[in-house]
């Protein structure tokens, strides 16, 4: 048991070291991607309308809810919008339809929550200006659909500041940003809702310790809620404090266990290998590169570290090279290049 403990060792100590700010991935790569079972293809198209015109260049998505038998769902739902783990929207449903506008382009994902309902997800990518609607299918949980959501609700002028704060943060106003979340937590400092948006702005500012002082309460007020657990995950990982992070995240993924949630499985893989914890880093890790459907190439030097910690040297070299094949034109692509003459100037793989 000792040898093979100082074996493993002597491999780590030969990887190059991960980025302790690294397990938050960068704005331009946060795409918190989550797949429903049921996905029906969104419609967009310029409608020139009175709303789009209105919004000027903004998309306005409209989301219809259904129950099982496929009519509007009649009691309440809380529809989420999400780009990446950045919130970018939320509403109440009337009638089974819920009215979001957004002012950027890119991947979004739609989260539906109602009580007596499994929580809901779909992807959607808008691409112009315009409208999209988009179909979303509740599958009942247990029992019979409540009145309300089982969660608590925001009064009007506090709903107002989430949502102006939520569209601040989407296109990347965080002063403004901030002044609606504070103005959201004298009116409801409890609210879920609220300290999530608080969360993220505290980790787009990366004061880590703020975002988890922030994130822990979200998560033990709405418990089902695997975003603020992946934030939570990412605000300890950000902090060094990768033993404490693998909790929530497993949480988030317990809860949402999707495998396009990339970005909790990613961040999870890095604080697995920061443990020396290679097995799981590179299932993780493996997961998320997948789960991202070629959004995050650079996931590929983790695959290649974890492989590496684990011996299967000429595999970590494959993964290497095929990103430089297909990426050789982005930043990481100079690491994989020393990572991977490192491995030939060592002997642990033949030179090509």
């Amino acid at each position: 048991m000792r040898h093979c403990q100082a074996s493993s060792s002597r491999r780590a100590s030969r990887l190059p070291s991960l980025q302790a700010s690294n397990c938050f991935p960068p704005d331009s790569r946060l795409l918190l991607l989550l797949v429903l079972l049921f996905v029906i293809p969104c419609r967009a198209q310029d409608t020139g309308t009175t709303a789009t015109e209105f919004h000027g260049k903004g998309v306005a998505i409209s989301v219809v809810v259904h129950d099982s038998s496929g009519e509007p769902i009649s009691s309440l739902a809380l529809v989420k919008l999400f780009r990446g783990t950045i919130p970018a929207g939320q509403a109440e449903t009337s009638h089974g339809r819920a009215e979001l506008v957004v002012y950027d382009v890119g991947e979004f994902t739609v989260v539906v929550q109602s009580a007596g309902y499994a929580t809901a997800q779909k992807d959607l990518f808008i691409d112009a200006a315009g409208s999209a609607e988009v179909d979303i299918y509740l599958r009942p949980s247990s029992g019979i659909p409540s009145a309300v959501p089982g969660r608590p609700l925001l009064a009007p002028k506090a709903r107002k500041a989430v949502d102006q704060g939520v569209r601040a943060l989407g296109i990347d106003n965080l002063a403004e940003a901030q002044k609606q979340a504070s103005q959201a937590m004298l009116l409801a400092p409890g609210h879920p809702d609220v300290l999530y948006l608080q969360g993220v702005i505290f980790l787009k500012q990366r004061d880590w310790s703020k975002a988890q002082e922030v994130l822990e309460k979200a998560t033990q007020v709405d418990p089902s809620d695997a975003h603020a657990f992946t934030a939570l995950g990412m605000a300890l990982c950000d902090q060094g404090k990768y033993e404490a992070a693998v909790a929530p995240l497993e949480k988030a993924l317990d809860l949402n266990p999707a495998t396009s949630s990339w970005d909790a499985r990613w961040a999870l893989a890095k604080a697995h290998y920061r443990l020396a914890h290679y097995d799981q880093a590179l299932q993780m890790s493996q997961a998320a590169l997948t789960g991202s459907n070629g959004k995050a190439p650079e996931i590929q030097l983790l695959v290649a570290q974890s492989l590496t910690a684990v011996g299967r040297y000429e595999d970590a070299a494959q993964t290497l090279r095929e990103f430089l094949h297909k990426h050789g034109d982005r930043p990481e692509a100079a690491t994989a290049r020393r990572w991977l003459d490192n491995l030939a100037a060592d002997g642990k793989i033949r030179s090509k």
